[in-house]
C-alpha cells in the first residue's frame, strides 16, 4: 500500500519549494506596488492575480486529462505551494480589522467584500481562459485535447 500523498516527502518538498517562491513573489510585489493608508493595494493585487492564476491552473490541468504524477506534482508545486505562498487571506483579514478599528469602515468593508467577489470573478476568469484554450487547441487538432 502507498503512503498518502500528504505523507509523501517528495510531495511535500515540492509543496514547500512552491510556497516559498510563492512567497518570495509576494514580498517582491509588494514592494513594488505603492503603500498609503488607504486601501492595501499589494494584498489586493496579489489575492486577485493568484485567484486568477489558479483557477487558470487548476482547469488547464483538469482538462488534461486524469492525474498522473506529473500533473499532481504541478498542482501541489505550483497551486497549493506557489499560489498558497503568494496569496494571503491573512492578510486580508487583518488590513479589513486594520481599516475598520481606524473608523474607516464603508473601505474595510468594501475592501473585503469586494476582495471576495472580485477574487471569485477573476478565478473564474482563469477558468475560461483555460477552457477557451483547451477548445482551440481540439479545434485545431481535429479531436479533443
Amino acid at each position: 500500500m502507498s503512503r498518502p500523498a500528504h505523507r509523501d516527502p517528495r510531495f511535500l518538498a515540492v509543496v514547500a519549494l512552491g510556497g516559498a517562491a510563492g512567497t518570495l513573489a509576494r514580498y517582491g510585489l509588494g514592494h513594488l506596488l505603492p503603500h498609503d493608508d488607504g486601501l492595501p493595494v499589494a494584498t489586493a493585487v496579489e489575492n486577485l492575480l493568484g485567484a486568477f492564476a489558479l483557477g487558470l491552473l487548476l482547469e488547464a490541468l483538469v482538462r488534461r486529462g486524469a492525474e498522473t504524477r506529473t500533473r499532481r506534482l504541478l498542482r501541489l508545486g505550483l497551486g497549493t505551494g506557489m499560489l498558497g505562498g503568494f496569496t494571503t487571506f491573512s492578510s486580508l483579514a487583518l488590513e479589513v480589522q486594520q481599516l475598520l478599528a481606524d473608523g474607516q469602515v464603508a473601505l474595510g468593508l468594501g475592501y473585503g467584500l469586494g476582495s471576495v467577489v472580485l477574487g471569485l470573478a477573476a478565478c473564474l476568469a482563469g477558468v475560461a481562459l483555460a477552457g477557451a484554450r483547451h477548445r482551440r487547441r481540439a479545434a485545431g487538432s481535429g479531436g479533443p485535447g
